[in-house]
């Protein structure tokens, strides 16, 4: 069963069962799709019912972020730990490598997701990037069908929140991949065009707050988590 933080579903999984997870998914018949939802996600399906739809649709939903984890045990329902979705595919991605197995790379600005890819080739060798598509694209039909005719048994969907889950949504059986994993920003990581907050700040539930430092301009963005924070404490004073 999972665990309900203002109308989206997560997983209470550890790093580790939630990467044997991804691996049994890719592994089985049919298309299957990972989304990893922070606050500022679940305060824009609580906004949007088509996105809340896609986002709760997902065969695996993991709590991208501290926020996440402390808004379940405010409500008394809390989950086992933190995912953030870029240290899930790491570990995907090292087990595909061990099998073999081919990955897509679709999103961020024009040649980003080209030097991501050569990136995660070296860093991982045995796996195998099928194809590399930028995110700036009008047509969602030919996208998905150049991830099919590449035959990747993986495919890393970046396009940003919401928008990257509609798609896996609606579009993911028609790639023909196995498992789709809605990833955000992270390619930009992969490919060495931007970088992680350091680990004191991670470990310490500051991520976001460097982000802001380095970003003044996401100010707008990162307000979503104290009314993230404010939304909870009113469905725990209400139940």
């Amino acid at each position: 069963m999972r665990i309900n933080v203002l109308g989206v579903g997560f997983d209470n999984l550890t790093m580790e069962e939630a990467v044997c997870r991804g691996m049994e998914l890719l592994r089985s018949p049919g298309t299957h799709y990972v989304v990893t939802p922070n606050p500022e996600i679940v305060e824009a399906c609580r906004e949007d019912p088509a996105a809340r739809r896609a986002v709760n649709a997902a065969d695996l939903v993991l709590p991208d972020g501290v926020g996440v984890v402390k808004g379940a045990k405010m409500l008394g329902t809390p989950l086992k730990e933190k995912i953030p979705g870029i240290e899930f595919a790491a570990g995907l991605m090292e087990r595909m490598a061990a099998e073999g197995l081919s990955l897509y790379l679709l999103g961020a600005k024009p040649g980003v997701a080209e030097a991501a890819g050569e990136r995660l080739a070296a860093k991982y060798p045995g796996l195998k990037i099928a194809g590399t598509h930028d995110g700036y694209f009008q047509e969602d039909g030919p996208v998905a069908e150049a991830v099919r005719q590449s035959g990747a048994d993986c495919a890393f969907v970046c396009l940003g929140a919401p928008k990257q889950e509609l798609w896996m949504a609606k579009y993911g059986e028609a790639t023909g991949a196995r498992l789709l994993c809605g990833l955000g920003g992270s390619l930009d990581i992969f490919a060495g065009a931007a970088e992680r907050a350091p680990k004191f700040w991670r470990d310490h539930g500051l991520e976001w707050f460097y982000r802001l430092c380095k970003n003044p301009w996401r100010a707008g963005r990162m307000m979503k988590l104290p009314l993230f924070l404010i939304h909870v404490q009113k469905e725990k004073s209400r139940k």
